[in-house]
């Protein structure tokens, strides 16, 4: 793993800075998801800070393509590396990508065209993209050749948002090191914890009952988590008779409910899965320090949720406008994009949760998800897992827009899968490229763009690309 800035990519920054300070005219592109938004939030933070009027636009992967450049300099972050963003540039053209996926260039490139183009991407120096850094930690590294250090937070956020944090549990290689300059700024606090979403804000008894890598006797039943609870002696509210929350917990409360987790799931998974058992229930939190105790922004996994919530309804600025600390409107309108957001997620859930609507075949699990939006369908399918089998992947397609009928395509899965090795992006790429579609991803979370009269094939091919690999058998 690495933790120290690689020469190479020191000098590359160093060149970026150089571009940007002898920049006037700015254009910012940045990836619709937590990792995007928090890339655009530190570059723009940059150039306000240095006084460069810019402009910002988040954008889908789709239209990067044809995007016209028509900047004096336009920086691509979290994207670009594996699209030909400069396919419409001019000669007195300047880019910058700043990125983690696989890039299509090779790192000399720039001596092949008669503009400038620098790509600082984690591969080209050595750096694992999908766990060592992401987007958002590349452009704060960028931001600490300026010397703002202070902006470390927002790297932390973008790599939980990105889960470069889920194989390990813990963030490793240069998102340590970015952790540890959030913590020396007194930005960022780290502890090992019970591995639950929700631990500033749901009741605990609920928090548990959406636990959902392996399905247990808890899993969507709140009845059986508030016997848990009961059994081991945990109160329903805390002290100030509030619903008692993961964070209100002493350590001597959560150690035999880690240890009766742990029983309950090693009772349910295959021999040989057993030794991954306690990392699907411990884990390292980030709460960042700032924020007020008790709410969402507190804790990086519901933060990052909520940055997510906005720019799946199309309100990246109210993103922007919070991780810029620009909150006196923000906060209000972010809370109620929030809970539209979770009143839609809700939704559509208790409907295919009810309908049945989840297929089996040998080797995975689908969902016809038309009629919901095609960039929550993932969440959707991730929410569902526990609904099917929660042994094989589960795969949700929906219409890409009322203007684009090819089908947009989400997987998810449990870590177990993950942990076995199984790289599902991979797998997904492979399978929509043959397709004439395209994908990739994380290995528990995934997805694909594929011609709308190619889902049984897809289908087809992905069960065929499984055989063998999955823990069907005990």
């Amino acid at each position: 793993m690495i933790e120290t800035i690689p020469p190479e990519m020191k000098e590359d920054f160093l060149k970026a800075k150089e571009i940007i300070e002898s920049s006037e005219d700015i254009k910012i592109y940045s990836h619709t998801d937590c990792d995007g938004i928090s890339s655009g939030a530190i570059l723009s933070t940059i150039l306000d800070r240095i006084g460069k009027k810019h402009e910002i636009e988040i954008v889908n992967l789709d239209v990067l393509e044809d995007l016209p450049i028509e900047h004096e300099l336009t920086i691509f972050s979290d994207l670009g590396s594996g699209q030909p963003v400069d396919k419409h540039a001019k000669k007195d053209s300047k880019i910058i990508i700043l990125d983690h996926h696989p890039p299509l260039r090779e790192k000399s490139y720039n001596d092949t065209v008669d503009y400038e183009i620098l790509e600082i991407n984690a591969l080209y120096y050595g750096i694992d993209g999908s766990l060592e850094i992401c987007g958002g930690g590349l452009c704060y590294l960028l931001a600490k050749e300026f010397g703002y250090d202070d902006l470390s937070w927002i790297g932390i956020l973008a790599a939980v948002g990105d889960m470069q944090n889920t194989k390990t549990g813990k963030l490793v290689g240069m998102n340590n090191a970015i952790l540890n300059d959030a913590k020396n700024e007194g930005l960022v606090k780290s502890e090992t914890d019970l591995s639950l979403y929700g631990r500033q804000t749901r009741p605990l008894f609920v928090a548990l009952s959406y636990f959902s890598d392996v399905n247990l006797p808890i899993t969507n039943n709140k009845n059986e988590t508030i016997a848990l609870l009961r059994k081991l002696d945990i109160p329903r509210r805390n002290q100030y008779d509030e619903a008692l929350t993961l964070s209100d917990l002493t350590m001597d409360q959560k150690i035999p409910l880690i240890n009766e987790l742990i029983k309950m799931i090693s009772r349910e998974v295959p021999l040989k899965y057993s030794k991954y058992v306690p990392k699907l229930v411990i884990a390292d939190t980030y709460e960042f320090l700032q924020e007020d105790h008790g709410t969402f922004l507190r804790d990086a996994s519901e933060f990052s949720t909520a940055m997510n919530a906005c720019v799946r309804n199309n309100r990246p600025d109210i993103a922007l406008e919070v991780l810029k600390g620009n909150r006196t409107t923000a906060l209000d309108e972010l809370e109620i994009v929030s809970k539209e957001h979770r009143r839609y997620l809700a939704l559509n859930i208790q409907d295919l949760g009810e309908s049945g609507a989840i297929i089996q075949m040998d080797n995975l699990q689908y969902f016809d998800g038309t009629g919901i939006r095609s960039n929550v369908v993932g969440t959707i399918a991730g929410m569902i897992l526990s609904y099917g089998d929660w042994r094989k992947p589960i795969i949700g397609f929906t219409q890409v827009s009322d203007e684009n009928t090819d089908l947009k395509i989400s997987l998810r899965c449990s870590r177990l899968l993950a942990y076995d090795g199984i790289h599902f992006g991979n797998i997904i790429r492979e399978v929509a490229q043959s397709l004439g579609g395209n994908g990739g991803g994380h290995n528990v979370a995934c997805g694909a763009y594929i011609p709308a009269d190619k889902k049984d094939d897809f289908l087809n091919l992905m069960n065929d690309k499984l055989e063998g690999r999955l823990m069907l058998d005990n």
